[in-house]
């Protein structure tokens, strides 16, 4: 929420109120022509640094890589190429920064890493620290609950339906198994 509350209230406000400053300082004229020169330029360098990106995503995925950090700065590219369409000065600046390669290709590699720290925390779920899963599986793989005692085939379970784990990988280690879900 708070988000949405800034870019759809704070926002245009802010907009509106740097407007009427530039207005007033240099005339309306001379403040439309500002937004329509930045709007055009934009789209300028839109049309260019998007086909550059293309281009190194192209050769990235000739060559057999996933063009990853390439897909980022595209989206980046877009982002920025929206603001800058967008009337104002705020927005032009965010759409501008979206735009300069070094400051696009640094932002990129941000959320590239944070999305990267994310997702490994994600993947770790509840059992990288220990405790149990949403389904009373431990880290080991045992149940936490009930277990049977063979192992090597599907049981069948009275109170509840039964099921077959995957392998995992769990800190480095395959860990194939069977166990019992117990639904109560």
């Amino acid at each position: 929420m708070p988000y949405a509350l800034f870019l759809f209230i704070v926002m245009p406000i802010l907009e509106i109120a740097l407007l009427l400053r530039v207005g007033d300082a240099f005339g309306w004229v001379p403040t439309l022509l500002i937004v329509i020169a930045t709007a055009l330029l934009g789209s300028a360098m839109l049309r260019q640094q998007g086909l550059a990106t293309l281009a190194k995503a192209r050769t990235r995925m000739d060559s057999g890589e996933m063009p990853a950090q390439q897909l980022l700065e595209g989206l980046l590219i877009m982002i920025g190429g929206v603001l800058l369409l967008t009337p104002g000065f705020v927005t032009d600046g965010f759409g501008f920064v979206c735009l300069i390669p070094v400051t696009r290709q640094w932002m990129a590699a941000r959320l590239s890493a944070r999305a990267m720290v994310g997702f490994s925390a994600a993947a770790r779920g509840p059992t990288a620290a220990g405790g149990a899963s949403p389904h009373g599986q431990t880290r080991g793989g045992r149940s936490g609950s009930s277990q049977s005692g063979t192992h090597g085939g599907t049981h069948s379970g009275t109170h509840g339906q039964t099921q077959r784990s995957a392998n995992r990988r769990v800190d480095g280690d395959v860990i194939d198994g069977d166990f019992e879900r117990l639904d109560d």
